[in-house]
């Protein structure tokens, strides 16, 4: 009998280990990458290519952030990387100063004004996505695909498909600290990675201490049951794509300042790179599960990887197969993970009902 229970034990504890690998899977993957890339090349993770790393993730940080509010409705924005450039070139174009001829005039906004702006332009093309998939019941996919290639045309037209260049602005127009986003640190750390935890934090807030995080989890998890509880589905999801375009505008304005350019090509695939980021993350596609912290740390995984296949000299061509190959196995995992946690579900729930008919009969005899 003792032997039994030994086994069993043994059983439960490597279920845990199992559990543990699972549920942390894209923490564990970031300390492999770092091991292994670190053992290729000495480089690797100085301080100074660490802290390189950490502003390249800061935009894909942003972008997956942004995707996680909609993919946790059960939804999709394939926009995001348009929006990204169509907010850089955007805010390029107002730096290098707007004419009115009309008037003989010349817009020569300040750096704050040119974020504000942005990011307004960014809820903008969210809210229309946002629209589309709650009021009009377009397909989620369906939409942000279109959005993707009007977001991406209107940079275009923009810019005649050239690229802006002059973003240090002009201390006499009072226009200049632009590139201050992308180049300086505060306490040793790049600004753009301080806004990408700034974000992170307050998104985490929200989601775990607000009606609307609730909101957003009922709504992915259930979306008519949700609506018949109270919770607003349709401002729900309206919201999520807004709060998705911002964060993709706030990743064009901190991508266009570590350039110094603002193009109408930047961003390209970047919608693929911060789904990537989400579902390894352990994010369901289905809606209802994820976090703001893994989903960081899947954005780190991504960025930790490109950069250490860039550093030992890997083809940028295999870069493409080595995330394409991360984000299939990251599903396979997530599709693991949830089918157990449903099973055991199940489970519990076939025990409580009976139990519950046990007691009936008891009380009946």
């Amino acid at each position: 009998m003792s032997h039994y229970n030994n086994g069993s034990q043994g059983k439960k504890g490597g279920i845990d280990i199992i559990k543990i690998l699972l549920e942390g899977r894209a923490f564990f993957a970031l300390i492999a990458i770092i091991i292994v890339f670190s053992i290729l090349s000495p480089v690797y993770f100085s301080t100074g290519n660490f802290l390189t790393m950490s502003s390249h993730v800061a935009v894909f940080g942003l972008l997956g952030i942004g995707m996680l509010f909609v993919i946790l409705t059960g939804g999709i924005d394939l926009s995001v990387g348009s929006t990204l450039a169509l907010c850089g070139v955007f805010a390029g174009m107002l730096l290098e100063g707007v004419e009115i001829e009309a008037l003989n005039l010349a817009f020569f906004p300040s750096v704050w004004v040119v974020v504000v702006l942005t990011c307004l332009l960014g809820g903008l093309v969210g809210s229309i996505n946002g629209v589309l998939v709650a009021y009009f019941k377009v397909p989620a996919f369906v939409a942000t695909l279109g959005m993707l290639y009007v977001a991406r045309g209107a940079a275009l037209l923009l810019t005649d498909g050239l690229t802006f260049n002059r973003l240090s602005g002009d201390p006499a127009l009072g226009n200049t600290g632009f590139e201050w986003l992308g180049f300086n640190k505060l306490l040793g750390i790049p600004v753009g990675v301080l806004i990408l935890f700034f974000v992170a934090i307050v998104c985490m807030l929200a989601l775990s201490r607000t009606p609307f995080g609730r909101w957003i989890y009922s709504t992915g998890g259930n979306a008519r049951a949700a609506e018949l509880s109270g919770v607003p589905v349709n401002r729900v999801k309206l919201s999520v794509y807004i709060i998705s375009g911002v964060c993709a505008a706030l990743a064009g304005i901190v991508l266009a300042s570590q350039l110094t350019s603002a193009g109408p090509t930047a961003g390209t695939t970047y919608e693929l790179t911060a789904i990537a980021a989400v579902v390894i993350g352990g994010a369901s596609l289905m809606g209802g599960r994820g976090s703001v912290r893994n989903t960081l740390l899947g954005a780190f995984v991504i960025g930790f990887l490109a950069d250490g296949l860039v550093i030992i000299g890997v083809s940028a061509y295999w870069q493409m197969v080595f995330t394409g190959s991360v984000i299939v196995f990251a599903v396979m995992l997530n599709n693991i993970q949830y089918s157990a946690k449903n099973k055991s579900s199940k489970k519990l729930e076939k025990k409580q009902i009976d139990s519950k008919d046990k007691n009936s009969e008891a009380t009946a005899a």
